[in-house]
């Protein structure tokens, strides 16, 4: 019998959570995906140490262009050794100002195609605020695909599909983690949180007919990931996948599709806003993330000051 991992290929495109050049060629995913917390852990590995010298040397006095000018640079290795799409996040600490958000992601596309690497090959990550889903359905309209990040609530989920949003990461780890924390169960199979939170974004995208893509993110083990054999996508650290390639035993779809129905009026801002802040898992874990990216972000600003 062949491995989990190539039996989980045949169903879901694999891709990549890491900006490790010698994993990913050694793993060989379609994607690959970056954000701060991943950069400044690529940053520490020897491969990078030149190229952090000359963007230190380049952009002395401009830590934005610095720390910019390094997810670029990661972003173009890292997409010479796959076929499909890198991604790469905006500064977290632009989630909730549109303008912002929206000018940064036209900085790092222009900054991939003057390196070689033309749009269709990029996804700008963005965290999924109003204010970024806004962004985003800018970006899109221009022909600059987009991955929304730190997916927690149906409402960031509905908010992005009808944005005309290409992908989104929904955080099946996180919210594993928030509600064993509070109950003290440690869930597994289908009943863990976040693999219903996927399932239940997935079943209402095929639903309703929209085409934005579901990339589970953020798991703990390879029972999460088995739970979701069949979602458009998942993005795996190299540890899983290594995990799934060393395992024998069969793995089938586990994602059912129901029956069309018409789609809903659009979500508003104010019921956007409201519904999220219902959640209180969703609105701890999106605002803890946001956190946490803007923390890594200041760290590896540090590296070229």
């Amino acid at each position: 019998m062949s491995s989990k991992l190539e039996q989980l290929k045949q169903h879901t495109i694999i891709v990549a959570d890491t900006g490790d050049l010698h994993a990913i060629q050694r793993l060989q995913p379609q994607d690959a995906t970056t954000n701060p917390s991943l950069l400044l852990k690529a940053a520490a590995l020897e491969p990078y140490q030149a190229l952090i010298e000359s963007i230190k040397q380049k952009h002395a006095t401009d830590l934005q262009a610095a720390t910019e000018a390094f997810a670029v640079a990661v972003g173009s290795e890292i997409v010479q050794q796959i076929p499909g799409r890198i991604s790469t996040e905006v500064d977290a600490r632009l989630s909730f100002d549109t303008e912002a958000t929206y000018q940064a992601a036209l900085r790092l596309i222009a900054a991939y195609q003057a390196a070689g690497v033309e749009k269709a090959r990029v996804l700008i990550k963005i965290a999924a605020t109003w204010e970024g889903v806004k962004a985003a359905e800018r970006l899109e309209q221009q022909g600059i695909q987009t991955n929304l990040t730190l997916i927690f609530s149906m409402a960031q989920a509905i908010a992005c599909a009808e944005a005309g949003v290409y992908l989104i990461s929904p955080f099946v780890g996180r919210i594993y983690d928030w509600h064993k924390k509070r109950s003290g169960i440690d869930y597994q199979g289908a009943e863990d949180p976040g693999v219903q939170s996927v399932s239940r974004i997935y079943q209402y995208y095929k639903q309703h007919q929209y085409p934005t893509i579901v990339m589970g993110a953020s798991f703990r083990n390879i029972g999460q990931i088995e739970q979701l054999v069949g979602c458009d996508r998942l993005t795996i650290s190299p540890e899983l996948i290594e995990q799934l390639a060393a395992q024998c035993g069969e793995l089938t779809p586990q994602l059912t599709v129901p029956s069309l129905q018409e789609r809903p009026p659009a979500m508003t801002e104010a019921a956007f806003r409201w519904a999220h802040n219902e959640d209180a898992m969703a609105t701890e874990k999106l605002a803890e993330g946001i956190r946490q990216f803007a923390q890594d972000q200041i760290k590896l600003e540090a590296l070229f000051s």
